[in-house]
């Protein structure tokens, strides 16, 4: 293991090493074959701002949507024709690394369209819509981890869709969404559906954390506050580890991984380090622990491969100092519920935007095609 690369220690310590970005770029250029033959990457992530600066960066789409265009597109299909065609090519990249782990790894991940957040139905429809349509068995749907997306979790599991629950703060929200989907594939089950066949991740956000978190304790400005910086993302992490392991040791989950139900593994996501004081592979190196997945956008991923130092498990020795974290938190006046909420919020509205964005741009590209048309 000495002799081996960083990415392939966290590989042996049980990491699965995610990519957090996707484009039609990466795809034809080799580039994201590269990264899966020399930096250990089974799996890729993406989001509505990954989306939307693939799409609107270069002319890699521009034949496209001129095509789409010309059969008459409109400006929602297109943007699902765009970035089903990437995940489906994406998924048959990862097709070998599926197959070797069972489906475990190998997973490529799209998200429902992040202004239905807050409608469990219309979610639940657009995620078979987008499953349908990518039609790949190694495909992820991501679904927010909103009140309103816990249902749409539980039903999509129950039709035998795998899900990503993304954008999970805290862990309160983290215990329920474990229960939607242990609740889901009940159901599933129920419904006829091999549970083997059935993947999931829940996605915990941890830079963003740090980010909020210590902006308040530099306001509040004692000695004491200022102890407290750049702790917060991985208490919050290593505790949200704890829940997985409580709550994947019940006779609930007993029963089900009786009939072939895999785990839900938990999926650190926000792992570029914001604050430039702290190491640059700090959300990787100190959250490494058997059975969890770390997706790195490709800053964080080559400064792992240069220089990280995977010393093993780095999680489940430190509970009872992530819970001295969150109570010194709490003792100098910071609100655990009240930033939770405030990230959950502020992620869902970057998405918004981020999607909004991407509308009027590809809109702007369709009219432009259009007018060529007319000619």
């Amino acid at each position: 293991m000495t002799n081996a690369t960083p990415t392939a220690q966290l590989s042996d310590a049980g990491v699965s090493i995610w990519l957090d970005d996707l484009s039609r770029e990466r795809l034809s250029s080799g580039s994201l074959q590269k990264l899966i033959d020399t930096k250990n990457v089974v799996g890729v992530t993406t989001n509505p701002s990954i989306f939307q600066a693939a799409i609107t960066s270069g002319t890699d789409y521009d034949a496209k949507i001129a095509e789409l265009a010309a059969q008459g597109a409109s400006l929602d299909e297109t943007i699902f024709e765009i970035t089903t065609a990437d995940v489906a090519d994406a998924c048959d990249l990862f097709a070998p690394v599926a197959a070797a782990t069972g489906g475990v790894d190998g997973r490529v991940s799209i998200e429902v369209d992040p202004r239905l957040a807050w409608d469990t139905a219309g979610t639940i429809a657009e995620a078979q819509k987008l499953y349908r349509k990518v039609g790949k068995n190694n495909v992820l749907i991501k679904i927010p981890a909103t009140a309103e997306g816990l249902p749409a979790i539980t039903a999509t599991l129950a039709a035998g869709i795998s899900v990503n629950v993304t954008l999970i703060f805290s862990l309160e929200r983290y215990r329920a969404v474990i229960n939607a989907f242990q609740l889901g594939l009940k159901q599933a089950k129920q419904n006829g559906h091999d549970l083997a066949t059935i993947h999931s991740v829940a996605s915990f956000f941890i830079s963003r954390v740090d980010s909020e978190i210590d902006k308040r304790l530099d306001s509040i400005g004692t000695a004491e506050a200022k102890a407290l910086k750049g702790k917060a993302g991985l208490a919050n992490a290593r505790l949200a580890y704890q829940v997985y392991e409580e709550l994947f040791s019940t006779e609930r989950w007993a029963a089900l991984a009786g009939v072939g139900a895999l785990p839900q593994r938990p999926l650190w996501a926000s792992t570029g380090v914001k604050d430039p004081a702290y190491p640059d592979t700090l959300y990787v190196t100190e959250l490494v622990a058997p059975g969890i997945v770390n997706t790195m956008p490709e800053k964080t991923l080559d400064a792992t491969f240069d220089h990280g130092v995977v010393t093993g498990d780095t999680i489940t020795g430190n509970y009872s100092q992530a819970n001295v974290t969150l109570a010194a938190l709490k003792r100098v006046g910071i609100s655990y519920a009240e930033v939770v909420a405030l990230l959950e919020s502020e992620g869902l509205d970057k998405f918004v935007t981020s999607w909004k964005e991407l509308l009027s741009d590809v809109d702007g590209a369709l009219s432009a095609a259009r007018t060529v048309l007319t000619r």
